[in-house]
């Protein structure tokens, strides 16, 4: 009796020490970005990650009152490194595509965008006539998608494993035109760089392109946690906020 009343005793500790971690586990969320997208996510001087999507996520886990890491990771090996457990959700501005959600699972929205062409400023660029132009695209996107769909056979394709690259190769004379999230090639027209040299060629289309922050598939608690938060910071004008450092214009 009394050995019996000793192992159920130690069985109700270890049973209350796993939730305890569990509960634990659950109040850190490990946030994984880029960091190569700016105004979105990005590197500062001090070598923090910064932008838009931290903003975001920080916001999220003050609201859910949990610890909040971000890491960050090259773009390429963001779901994988989801899948093995490197961190528990991806907020690097990916969009909500079929293809992607085979593999992960996605919270509601967190911003709109849509995709735009760009170009040297005076250059004309016509659709129809690309024969001998180069176009650029950072792979694994939709503008790299958009572009295989469209055009392969049509110009010179090429993609690079980040945002940073395309621009380079773009002012190096590389690259004739360039195809990107509007967003982040909005604020890249702003810099030194970009203003006054390229601009905008066409209107933006595929603008229902929604972005939202990755979970691992059937990580429904997590889900709906970040869900909750969100909408909460949109209620209350936190999302208002932020939005307003980055752009003079609502995003979501």
């Amino acid at each position: 009796m009394k050995l019996k009343k000793i192992v159920l005793g130690s069985a109700l500790l270890l049973t209350a020490a796993i939730s305890s971690v569990s509960v634990q586990a659950a109040d850190k969320v490990r946030f994984a970005t880029e960091g190569a997208w700016a105004p979105f996510n990005f590197i500062d001087s001090s070598g923090n990650a910064q932008g838009f999507d931290v903003d975001i996520a920080r916001a999220l886990c003050s609201r859910m009152e949990a610890d909040c890491e971000i890491v960050t990771q090259d773009w390429d090996g963001l779901i994988p490194g989801l899948k093995v457990r490197k961190f528990d959700a991806i907020i690097a501005s990916m969009s909500i595509t079929e293809e992607r959600m085979k593999v992960v699972d996605f919270t509601n929205k967190y911003y709109s965008g849509g995709l735009r062409f760009m170009g040297r400023v005076g250059e004309t660029f016509d659709l129809d006539a690309l024969e001998g132009k180069t176009i650029g695209a950072q792979r694994a996107t939709l503008g790299a998608q958009y572009l295989e769909d469209n055009f392969t056979g049509k110009a010179d394709l090429k993609f690079y494993d980040n945002q940073d690259n395309v621009y380079l190769d773009l002012i190096s004379g590389r690259l004739d035109i360039v195809l990107s999230d509007e967003l982040p090639t909005y604020n890249w027209l702003k810099t030194a760089e970009g203003a006054s040299k390229f601009e905008f060629k066409g209107n933006s289309f595929m603008k229902n392109d929604e972005i939202g922050i990755a979970v691992r598939k059937g990580d429904s608690e997590l889900k709906a946690k970040l869900n909750k938060a969100l909408d909460a910071i949109i209620a209350d004008g936190t999302y208002a906020k932020i939005n307003g450092r980055y752009f003079p214009f609502s995003i979501y």
